[in-house]
């Protein structure tokens, strides 16, 4: 794998092509559906470092590529992308930007929070008229939809006893019944261009400080919500449990308190007339941001189904899929319980 990530590298780095293999090391590669990998040369030259990100086989993508090369191309030219120096269907050859992942711990920062807002409304303001009519939840029902069913109806045999029950159960996820009562949690409001996978991990903080987005294929229309439940979504993984799958979906670990402080700063970007109207505005994007948590269950569990063949991975990613659905379930009866249904 080295060797062939190297030529490709080699390919649009002339200052590289004199190099081997033994020039360079290698980080560990890191992501699901696709992966990174950052490679460093060993002797001084310009680029020293570049990140590969493999494209084929992405089991994820919502988006067809152009779409997807358009909208990095784009958040490019504002500084919210980096700059890249290759980019076709098999791979894109990043610039590299040194830092780390965010933590969840990070969160609690709120100086990191603070940038975090800055970083959505400045790419909120974003306009792309290639993104596909359809918002985010439209696509994943139609995507991933068509990869989990043949999975979960005609695969059943590849999974041990308990996980084909689950499998069973899971077969409502595509159905047009659930996309109907997705669609009924997203709150009233403008459809804009929003990033859709604002997991921590998809946020670095570089060495000089400075809060960076990430990982923008799924960036397509949804409510601004959305962006800003997704960020603690991710919290609400245990693991280390003793029974199997040794991992469980609890309660997010944050709050109305974070929430409330990544909201306002978002608002802080913004000119109200008066602060009866900003506080109106609070209020409704809090209410939306709480009425759209549910949805990150949806999505997780949409995007486990699909890896769920592969034959490493990190945890079950069928019984992945059954706790989040259910998750999503439970807190939709809650909110739409049958007698408000009907009426």
């Amino acid at each position: 794998m080295k060797e062939n990530i190297l030529e490709k590298c080699k390919e649009c780095l002339p200052t590289w092509a004199s190099f081997s293999v033994d020039d360079f090391t290698f980080e560990p590669p890191k992501g699901f559906s696709s992966f990174t990998v950052g490679v460093h040369c060993k002797n001084e030259v310009v680029p020293k470092s570049v990140m590969y990100r493999q494209l084929q086989d992405k089991k994820n993508a919502i988006l067809d590529f152009n779409i997807e090369k358009q909208v990095f191309v784009t958040l490019g030219k504002s500084g919210i992308a980096v700059d890249f120096y290759h980019y076709d269907t098999n791979s894109r050859i990043e610039k590299f930007v040194d830092g780390r992942s965010l933590v969840v711990e990070d969160l609690l920062n709120t100086d990191v929070l603070k940038q975090i807002a800055n970083c959505l409304y400045a790419f909120h303001q974003h306009d792309i008229p290639e993104v596909p009519d359809k918002i985010f939840f439209e696509l994943l029902h139609d995507k991933w939809g068509a990869l989990s069913k043949p999975i979960l109806e005609q695969q059943l045999s590849v999974f041990p006893a308990n996980e084909q029950e689950m499998c069973l159960e899971l077969q409502e996820i595509y159905s047009d019944s659930t996309l109907e009562k997705v669609l009924r949690c997203i709150p009233e409001g403008d459809l804009i261009f929003c990033h859709n996978d604002t997991y921590h991990g998809n946020i670095m903080k570089l060495n000089d400080g400075e809060i960076k987005l990430f990982d923008f294929e799924f960036s397509c229309l949804n409510n601004k919500c959305y962006d800003f439940a997704s960020l603690f979504a991710e919290s609400v993984i245990k693991h280390k449990q003793e029974d199997y799958p040794y991992f469980k979906i609890g309660l997010p670990e944050f709050g109305d308190k974070e929430l409330g402080l990544l909201i306002n700063f978002y608002l802080d970007n913004h000119t109200f007339e008066s602060e009866e109207e900003r506080e109106k505005e609070f209020k409704k994007l809090l209410q939306g941001a709480n009425d759209m948590l549910l949805l990150a269950d949806y999505k997780y569990a949409m995007a486990a189904i699909p890896l769920s063949l592969d034959p490493i991975q990190k945890i079950r990613f069928i019984p992945y899929a059954y706790q989040r659905f259910n998750k999503f379930l439970k807190a939709y009866n809650t909110r739409f319980p049958e007698n408000e249904k009907s009426g």
